[in-house]
């Protein structure tokens, strides 16, 4: 089965009320990744998801609604915990392809866990990283 690691920025986009457009494609991923039981992420998309949509978002979610995010969506498909061979693996990706640490980090994440593919704008879409093809689902078509 193919799996889809999910990066933070679909889940913040769900507060998004300036993006219509985003906002849906992101329900639409997530309700997919529920559905199909294909969809991953780790416990950096957690932390940073959390992160934003209480102190960096405009308005910031209030504690409640972050805990619903929390318990109904992110720890349920929460499957990447931190390790000494995630973080090597990371760091080969930083050397190997450019990426700063975080976002490699991400990708040695998708990597770890057999991904397929890696749903985010913030990395070059159509980049295949060794079974990974990162794809932006936000891009204009």
């Amino acid at each position: 089965m193919s799996v889809d690691f999910l990066d933070s920025n679909v889940f913040v986009y769900l507060f998004d009320e300036t993006n219509d457009r985003k906002r849906r494609i992101a329900e639409r991923l997530i309700e997919n990744g529920f559905r199909e039981a294909n969809a991953c992420i780790s416990y950096q998309v957690v932390q940073e998801v959390l992160n934003v949509i209480t102190g960096k978002f405009e308005p910031s979610a209030s504690a409640g609604d972050a805990r619903m995010l929390l318990d109904h969506v992110l720890l349920p498909l929460w499957r990447i915990m931190p390790s000494q061979a995630l973080y090597h693996r990371a760091l080969d990706v930083r050397d190997r392809y450019g990426y700063g640490f975080y976002d490699s980090l991400i990708i040695a994440g998708a990597l770890q866990f057999g991904c397929s593919r890696l749903y985010t704008e913030d990395l070059r879409s159509g980049q295949t990283i060794e079974n990974l093809t990162i794809e932006n689902p936000f891009a204009a078509a």
